[in-house]
């Protein structure tokens, strides 16, 4: 081979490895190239959802992260502004990590309750017996037993509500408020994934979140100082704490989080305590 060949040769091999190089890098990204998957959450997904459960709730309740003032007495059943006085919160409610929250009245509150009673006084009565003569005793007329009656079932009143409440979602009730069954303290309503769950009435989202044993996704808001609704098992929070909702605006959609089927867990409580929400909302 020539010196002339030979150079040929060269040029040729350089100009293949050439291509193949600029081939392989039209085929590749660095990491800052490739696009990465967008996540959607909701408005209101925390890094750190608390656990709260009955058995963690006794006469006293460590704050975890995440917590707010809301949920725990919603759990406990207690009126957030009884558990606020209780433990000397003032209206911000604001609550740390780490804080012991007393869940049942001090002594003080105890104390100003007391019954007072008066023995009752006897009048004297002087007794002047005469001719003590023995009196025979007359023979007892049998009395008829009277048929005992039958005690009938004391209604369920309504304590009057002055919040315009309406349907949160349209579906069958699977299962309604039982008040001596502390595992059904409102109404289940059945529905198909994604459905719309809406506000019943007007007021602010006081909490928002997963950390609630056995709601799932759960959404409470408040009305006024005496009601808030609870809205559970949603599939997607769309509304975040702080939030002022109007009444029918969409703020979550229906799930399973927590349940076995797609529904809408629903609950109406006035100062802390559960009531039946068929008893105020609209007739269907």
């Amino acid at each position: 081979m020539n010196v002339h060949l030979f150079g040929l040769f060269r040029w040729a091999l350089i100009l293949l490895i050439s291509m193949s190089l600029i081939a392989c890098q039209s085929g590749y990204q660095t990491s800052k190239d490739v696009k990465k998957p967008v996540t959607i959450t909701t408005a209101s997904t925390k890094t750190i959802q608390p656990t709260i459960d009955n058995k963690s709730l006794g006469s006293s309740y460590t704050v975890q992260v995440g917590d707010t003032l809301y949920g725990i007495s919603f759990r406990a059943g207690l009126n957030y502004r009884d558990v606020a006085a209780w433990n000397n919160i003032d209206e911000s409610y604001y609550i740390q990590t780490g804080q012991k929250l007393r869940l049942i009245p001090p002594a003080s509150v105890l104390n100003t309750k007391v019954v007072k009673s008066s023995a009752a006084t006897l009048p004297n009565v002087k007794l002047t017996l005469s001719n003590p003569t023995p009196t025979p005793t007359p023979t007892p007329t049998p009395t008829p037993t009277p048929t005992p009656i039958q005690p009938t079932a004391k209604p369920i009143i309504a304590v009057p509500s002055s919040i315009a409440w309406q349907w949160p979602v349209k579906g069958e009730i699977i299962s309604r408020y039982i008040a001596e069954d502390k595992t059904n303290q409102g109404i289940d309503v059945a529905g198909k994934s994604g459905q719309k769950i809406l506000s019943a009435a007007d007021g602010v989202v006081v909490y928002s979140g997963a950390g609630l044993i056995g709601y799932g996704e759960l959404l409470i808001i408040k009305h006024n100082n005496e009601w808030i609704s609870a809205y559970a098992h949603n599939s997607k929070r769309l509304v975040a704490e702080g939030v002022r909702v109007k009444a029918g605006q969409h703020i979550a959609d229906m799930g399973r989080t927590g349940a076995v089927r797609d529904m809408l867990h629903f609950e109406i409580r006035r100062n802390g305590k559960p009531v039946d929400p068929l008893l105020y909302l609209p007739k269907p």
